[in-house]
């Protein structure tokens, strides 16, 4: 069910980023290791990345592996921070570039690798607790998804700091639905992330951190995140990890 990497670390291309390593994120859109009840991550894909303190994106409804022109533009751009997403759609939603992660709003970039359960029973509830979403078009997309980064955006405009805001939505989230919750976001200089049903790894080294569904490559400095918990990561402060 979706994939995704957080990045934050000296600038490299984001074509290293999202195609370099043995189970690299385009390895893992045709074949992942360990997601929850689907073979493909195909419906879609995206990058978030820093240039000149704006959060700058690229997203597109195709798998990953067809778009050589993203390929070689990847190949010329450089970034310190980025997030990186790749999609399964889950029945029922379309599959759009409006559905495609990472979200947006200002300088946070948002991904979300689960599902709501009975998203149709929920979705009105959700929706009340994201309060004004003006100016935040990724809040209307139309999957579940949205309203758990509306929702998001809130906390963070009312002062919650980044990983606050996402153990916000989880217990929100879980609250009213269950569901997988692995939520990962970036501000342009931190990281945070959250496990809720799925699987989550953390990778620290050479002065730089990367957060990932599944390892890219066999580097043994992958560490498994246990299920129910927070990720933070600033490069001054290193990876925290912390229960839900």
């Amino acid at each position: 069910m979706c994939r995704h990497v957080g990045y934050l670390g000296p600038d490299r291309t984001l074509r290293s980023l999202v195609y370099d390593g043995e189970y690299s994120l385009e390895t893992q859109a045709y074949a992942p290791r360990m997601t929850q009840g689907n073979l493909l991550n195909a419906d879609g894909f995206g990058v978030g990345w820093y240039q000149d303190g704006e959060a700058v994106r690229f997203r597109r409804a195709q798998p990953l592996w067809t778009d050589q022109s993203f390929r070689e533009v990847a190949g010329a751009v450089r970034a310190s921070c980025a997030v990186a997403a790749i999609r399964s759609a889950t029945v029922g939603f379309p599959v759009d570039e409006s559905c495609a992660q990472p979200f947006r709003a200002g300088t946070w970039l948002f991904s979300h690798n689960g599902k709501v359960e009975d998203y149709g029973a929920v979705e009105s509830k959700l929706r009340d607790l994201t309060g004004d979403v003006s100016g935040v078009p990724d809040a209307r997309a139309p999957v579940d998804s949205a309203p758990l980064f509306a929702l998001a955006v809130r906390y963070w405009r009312e002062g919650r700091a980044l990983g606050d805001g996402l153990a916000g939505v989880v217990a929100a989230a879980t609250a009213l639905s269950p569901g997988r919750y692995n939520l990962l976001a970036s501000d342009g200089t931190s990281l945070a992330a959250t496990t809720w049903g799925d699987s989550l790894f953390v990778r620290e080294g050479d002065g730089e951190i990367r957060i990932a569904s599944e390892p890219l490559d066999g580097d043994p400095r992958w560490t498994p995140v246990p299920d129910r918990s927070l990720v933070t990561a600033g490069l001054q402060s290193g990876i925290s990890i912390a229960p839900l």
